[in-house]
């Protein structure tokens, strides 16, 4: 198959295209490099086989549609986007063209183009706004929703909140109405938190990847200090980018069965952490004291989000197999020897 990943050099599309790599598949690479890192991921795909890579906006139609028109892709993981709620409030422009135009134009070099080719889109929780429609109760260390034992499904009602919550579940309906309208092979994944290797984490995103970065930082120097957002109550499931990567492969081949539909994915409640929760886990992995100050919650944050993953489970037969704490060694290991 020939596959097209946007968004390639990122954390989630290098772990995807060094998979589909290690398969022999026809790999095609769409990537403007402006992420923190992708730079690096390309260099290290480069190591992994052969793919042809194209430096280019998806906010660029007629160069996108180009390259759509030319390759005719089997499938397209569409992973380019703009992916840090404070950067959607500093510039929402930006966030917007990135977000929406870029996703429109994915679809619409699709349409016009490619339209035996399949979409899996890369959207978020964030669709589904604060969530302060649930009440929550608070233990030493985390936040509970009562009402959602085993997490959110996608029966909770869209609300999108913030430039960043707006611009993707924009492109999350898109993705969706294409399917309706015109009859495209699309898929939708609101993600919740994911994490692994090649993921070069910022205070603004990739937060298992950020704290680990903390934490190995106290442990080579102990005055080291970080800030955080919130009482370090809120919770959300992680994705191991091993599970990222099978989950998305095992789409692709059934992208017949699961066209015009969104799942909510992530790791479920199993593989939940709270802020304080994971601080005391890297504490005793690492053998350090973690030093933060804590600032105001940040806008429109979700006190928790866990993923129910019951929907995607059962149309792929796919469940997270690293548990968090092997999944945190993991990022420990790879931050390390960055």
């Amino acid at each position: 198959m020939k596959y097209l990943v946007t968004g390639g050099c990122g954390f989630l599309g290098s772990n995807i295209a060094s998979a589909l790599l290690a398969q022999k598949q026809d790999v095609y690479i769409v990537d403007n490099l402006s992420r923190v890192g992708s730079d690096k991921n390309l260099t290290w795909l480069k190591t992994q086989g052969d793919f042809r890579f194209f430096q280019l906006n998806t906010q660029d139609f007629e160069a996108l549609s180009k390259v759509i028109k030319e390759i005719q892709p089997d499938m397209i993981f569409h992973l380019a986007g703009q992916v840090a709620m404070t950067t959607s409030i500093a510039n929402p422009r930006l966030d917007f063209q990135t977000n929406v135009l870029g996703s429109f134009n994915v679809l619409e070099s699709v349409r016009q183009f490619a339209p035996q080719c399949g979409v899996i889109y890369s959207s978020t929780n964030k669709v589904y706004g604060d969530l302060e429609q649930f009440s929550y109760q608070q233990t030493a260390s985390r936040y509970v929703c009562p009402a959602c034992p085993n997490g959110f499904d996608e029966q909770v009602t869209l609300n999108f909140h913030s430039p960043y919550g707006c611009s993707k579940g924009a492109a999350d309906q898109y993705m969706l109405d294409y399917a309706r309208i015109f009859g495209l092979k699309t898929a939708v994944f609101r993600h919740s938190s994911m994490y692994g290797s090649r993921q070069f984490g910022t205070f603004d995103q990739g937060w298992i990847s950020w704290f680990c970065q903390q934490a190995v930082k106290t442990a080579q120097n102990p005055d080291t200090q970080f800030t955080i957002s919130g009482n370090g109550k809120q919770v959300r499931d992680v994705l191991h980018a091993e599970d990222m990567v099978r989950l998305y492969l095992t789409a692709a081949q059934r992208i017949d069965q699961i066209k015009g539909q969104a799942f909510n994915v992530g790791g479920g409640m199993e593989n939940s952490f709270s802020l304080l929760e994971l601080f005391a886990f890297l504490e005793k992995e690492l053998s350090v004291k973690l030093h933060y100050t804590q600032l105001p919650p940040r806008e429109s944050d979700q006190k928790i989000f866990v993923a129910d993953i019951a929907k995607v489970s059962a149309a792929l037969d796919w469940k997270p197999r690293v548990s968090k704490e092997a999944g945190v060694r993991k990022m420990l290991e790879w931050v390390k020897n960055a």
